[in-house]
């Protein structure tokens, strides 16, 4: 019998600078939320038209440790998850259902306002020269390698 498949990817922006807590055990976790947007042409008008979609996304471990550093509001981000839906209840007793990204791999992508870092400086800009991280990917590079040269970057 054939297996399912559970697997999201977007693109899009930080709505708000990541929230970073630890559980119990010590385990990293983050949550921040991504915009993504699709326009159009209205086909009898002509106009242009908008549509913007919010996820939440999780992460947990060393991918969120890097997220909750680098990732700030309006930053351009790739994420690679799967769907969850969790079950809770709120203040007066009521189930709730938030679905939610399960990241697994993250790419920081492009410049712009939320760049990060506490001047947009060389640490960030080493760590987002288009690594991903994830579960089984490598971690940051560290303040000691020199400054990444963007004409070397193969895209």
């Amino acid at each position: 019998m054939a297996r399912g498949v559970n697997k999201a990817i977007i693109i899009g922006n930080c709505g708000r600078d990541p929230e970073l807590r630890h559980t119990a055990g010590g385990v990293a976790v983050v949550n921040l939320s991504v915009a993504t947007t699709e326009s159009w042409r209205d086909k009898q008008t002509g106009e242009k038209k908008e549509s913007t979609e919010w996820h939440n996304i999780t992460m947990f471990g060393k991918l969120a440790e890097i997220a909750g550093e680098y990732l700030k509001k309006g930053r351009t981000v790739y994420i690679e998850g799967r769907l969850q839906t969790r079950k809770w209840q709120d203040k007066d007793g009521q189930d709730r259902y938030t679905t939610e990204i399960v990241a697994s791999d993250m790419q920081m992508l492009g410049g712009g306002e939320g760049r990060g870092g506490p001047s947009g400086g060389d640490d960030y800009r080493k760590a987002s020269g288009g690594t991903v991280w994830g579960s089984d990917r490598s971690a940051p590079p560290s303040s000691q390698d020199g400054p990444l040269d963007f004409d070397d970057v193969p895209f």
